[in-house]
């Protein structure tokens, strides 16, 4: 084993090192059923589109742009974060958008950090899905959901 210098840098390695961009199996049947999308989406990867804003142009010329996650307004006022399941899924959306993986938790608390209602998964697709308010909270925090005979209930350790 050699020592490392110290003025040698190393990368963390990738959360999803083997991903090849397609929907993660986990949601595959899920995908059209709103519960079995919330059963699936905690653990599953998806991709958060980050897109660049461009900002002022300072005296040099040269532009500034700033990455952002993408926010949607409904009718109603209230805003979404958008994720996608698939790298196909968000280039149909915007090809010029970044696909960020992460786990469907970390989407769900991204939407709170982002002060977003709701998250809209697959945009534009025909496995569009929207997570509430209430879900995006339990997955946020870890919950588990359970379908029991009286319905759906959230597991809370």
């Amino acid at each position: 084993m050699s020592e490392r210098s110290p003025h040698e840098r190393s990368l963390a390695s990738p959360a999803f090192p083997d991903d090849d961009g397609l929907t993660d199996p986990r949601l595959v049947g899920a995908l059209g059923n709103d519960l079995d999308v919330l059963e699936a989406f905690a653990e599953a990867r998806v991709f958060v589109p980050i897109i660049a804003l461009l900002g002022e142009v300072p005296a040099a010329g040269d532009k500034n742009a700033e990455m952002a996650a993408v926010l949607m307004t409904g009718a109603d006022g209230r805003t979404a974060l958008l994720a996608f399941t698939s790298i196909a899924t968000m280039a149909a959306w915007d090809p010029q958008a970044r696909p960020v993986p992460v786990v469907g938790r970390d989407a769900a608390r991204a939407t709170l950090d982002e002060g977003a209602a709701a998250l809209l998964l697959d945009l534009g697709s025909t496995s569009f899905s929207v997570i509430e308010t209430a879900d995006v909270e339990h997955l946020a925090a870890g919950h588990v959901i359970a379908r029991t005979p009286g319905g759906i209930a959230w597991l809370v350790d």
